[in-house]
């Protein structure tokens, strides 16, 4: 469907375009990068391109999953009127390649040794039929806690390893009157979430078997009835007014003290880094109990089109400051994610950028690295939209049992393939 809305579009933006007598020194970014961590983060490149003498223009799209700039992006591509750059997911970047409307940074790629230092499993969503089409900015991984450390004193928790540790660090916050996980309610943060309880309940070949190879068996089993039986419980832990929060709205409850903890991806962190709190001192970041050693991972990228001749040279000016590795360190530590690149140092990491990029390596020889399927890296986007609708109506108690939402998620994803 993509690819026939956009493939005739290639000369239409040609003709939008007209080409100038000389290159266009402005970078028209297309993103959702607009909570207060987010935008930090993205000044950086804003800084390091300006002194390039690239203007930015900013084409900021609310919304922390990305669905309402991706119609908005699909809009402009078809209306030929392409951004120098866009964020995207994995498979969105690669069904935009196969509509034949991405640029091409094989040159700018091989010049920078960009195959020697991105992890395979980006290299995956960044290359197409042989050409770079993206610059990857990050790693993120979802499977984090992430706990204020005065409430988590006040109650005397503890670390929990297991998930019945977890229900039992709960039911510590809800003695102590404190809402115990905060949560928006919006079907991308719900399936995060289950990215992670998932894994915690099934382990790392089930999640791989089940959220990236949809094998048919696994995700009837009675391992994913469980995982949702686990979801129920975790939501009972919720406070009434969730329904529609926006999930930064809901990491300021932890940062505030209202909640306990939040079960986010590492994004989360740049909240708190943005209200200049400490890992150790302020709050707590550890892996969802039960998957330590595993990270489920997504990667902001920035899909290049294929723009106009005068338009180039801002594009390759993007991709190299995205991939270079003094950015690749100061963008991350304010992002909360880690590098793209391998060939970063942690050095100026605090305590939870160290063990992500300690638990990136760590998963990425072991073959435990998992794509998110809540996060569009998991399944292509109508499958991962058919998973975050299911568990959305579970959440919400538009589907009322384990077993019911097994079998809807069972049909909904044959549906989507």
């Amino acid at each position: 469907m993509l690819r026939k809305l956009l493939i005739g579009t290639a000369l239409a933006s040609g003709l939008a375009f007209a080409a100038h007598a000389e290159d266009v020194k402005e970078v028209q970014m297309l993103h959702w990068w607009t909570s207060g961590g987010e935008a930090a983060a993205l000044n950086v490149l804003k800084g390091d391109l300006a002194k390039e003498g690239y203007a930015w223009k900013d084409v900021p799209v609310a919304g922390g999953g990305g669905d309402a700039a991706m119609t908005a992006l699909k809009a402009m591509v078809a209306a030929g009127n392409y951004p120098t750059a866009s964020q995207m997911l994995g498979y969105t970047v690669l069904d935009y390649a196969a509509a034949g409307v991405m640029g091409d940074l094989t040159e700018t790629a091989k010049k920078e040794g960009w195959d020697k230092s991105v992890p395979a499993a980006l290299q995956k969503f960044s290359v197409y039929d042989g050409k770079w089409v993206a610059a990857p900015v990050n790693v993120h991984s979802v499977n984090w806690l992430w706990i204020n450390k005065a409430v988590m004193d006040k109650i005397g928790g503890t670390e929990p390893k297991t998930f019945d540790d977890f229900i039992a660090l709960l039911d510590k916050a809800k003695a102590a009157g404190v809402t115990p996980l905060a949560l928006g309610g919006q079907n991308w943060q719900e399936a995060t979430m289950f990215d992670s309880v998932v894994l915690s309940t099934g382990g790392p070949e089930f999640y791989k078997k089940a959220m990236n190879d949809l094998d048919d068996e696994s995700l009837k089993s009675d391992t994913m009835k469980k995982s949702f039986d686990n979801l129920a419980k975790l939501v009972t832990y919720v406070d009434p007014n969730f329904s529609g929060r926006d999930w930064n709205l809901a990491t300021a409850m932890v940062i505030k003290g209202d909640a306990l903890v939040q079960v986010m991806g590492d994004w989360a962190k740049g909240e708190f880094h943005a209200a200049n709190k400490t890992p150790g001192t302020d709050f707590l970041c550890y892996r969802f109990p039960g998957t330590d050693g595993s990270v489920i991972y997504n990667s902001d990228m920035f899909g290049m089109f294929n723009v106009p001749d005068d338009r180039k040279a801002a594009q390759v000016a993007l991709a190299t400051a995205t991939l270079s590795k003094s950015f690749q360190s100061a963008f991350n530590v304010v992002k909360g994610s880690v590098p793209a690149r391998t060939d970063v140092p942690d050095t100026d990491f605090d305590a939870c950028g160290k063990k992500g990029i300690a638990d990136l390596k760590k998963a990425n020889e072991g073959g435990t690295l998992f794509g998110s399927l809540a996060q569009g890296y998991g399944a292509p986007p109508a499958v991962a939209n058919a998973y975050k609708d299911v568990v959305s109506k579970f959440v919400h108690g538009q589907i009322k049992t384990s077993d019911e939402a097994v079998t809807e998620l069972v049909k909904a994803i044959d549906d989507a393939k």
